[in-house]
């Protein structure tokens, strides 16, 4: 539901019997932040028409590498709440990003790639105690994010040793460059998938399509690595259009 974003909570649920799919990924930021109340709308609606939920963890500011104890803290315990309103939402996975860099990180070495690790390892224990499967995703250039290429989730899983999930965005590994290392190298790993297009310059979250990824070659290279998961559409535009062009693709 990320294209609604910017619309009221409200007018996002009546959407929600017009999907075309019974997966949905929510977003808790924002106007769609989650609470209780919406919790309970959202059950009410998922049983009404069978509907499952992912949740997408809060990301606009949020940074789970945050190196001052009193926001690292908040970050926690907002990261947490989330948690629990996946859970409440029986929701199959819980997508969160990796930290990122800030003014202070030259001066301290590594110091924000070691919280981030002890805050993902954390936060898939809590979202574990729960029974809810926590799930890290790849984030695009040219943002200071700690984690986005192959190198650096190889680094990332070689030193946390957890069932982490990995959320494979496409349109983040093609600004990258890395859609097809991505794929082979975590074959095992990835347990959700984004998709949007771009022009391989900036994360523009186009239409399936509408950008210069080859579709066709990124639903063969999945097949290829047996990946039979959620595709969840992050498209702000043409969304309808771009399901129907996915299912197209992985039914041939």
């Amino acid at each position: 539901m990320l294209y609604l974003l910017a619309k009221p909570f409200k007018k996002m649920l009546k959407h929600l019997d017009k999907t075309e799919t019974p997966y949905v990924e929510l977003v808790d930021d924002g106007l769609h932040a989650l609470n209780k109340q919406r919790v309970a709308s959202l059950n009410n609606i998922a049983q009404s028409y069978e509907l499952k939920f992912s949740v997408h963890a809060p990301f606009a500011d949020i940074n789970i590498a945050a190196p001052t104890k009193e926001i690292s803290r908040a970050t926690i315990k907002r990261m947490e709440k989330s948690i629990a309103h996946a859970s409440n939402l029986n929701a199959y996975v819980w997508v969160f990003h990796p930290g990122l860099q800030t003014g202070i990180s030259m001066f301290y070495p590594k110091m924000d790639w070691r919280q981030d690790c002890n805050v993902a390892k954390l936060l898939f224990e809590i979202a574990d105690d729960f029974g809810v499967k926590a799930a890290i995703e790849n984030v695009p250039e040219p943002y200071p994010f700690l984690m986005k290429s192959v190198a650096d989730f190889k680094k990332f899983y070689e030193e946390v040793d957890e069932d982490i999930g990995l959320v494979l965005d496409i349109g983040h590994a093609n600004l990258n460059g890395q859609i097809e290392p991505f794929l082979k190298t975590f074959a095992e790993r990835i347990v959700h998938v984004h998709a949007a297009d771009n022009n391989g310059k900036s994360d523009q979250h186009l239409g399936i399509g509408y950008g210069k990824i080859d579709w066709s070659r990124v639903a063969n290279l999945m097949k290829k690595t047996r990946y039979d998961k959620v595709v969840v559409v992050e498209s702000v535009e043409h969304v309808r259009e771009s399901v129907q062009k996915l299912k197209q693709l992985f039914q041939q």
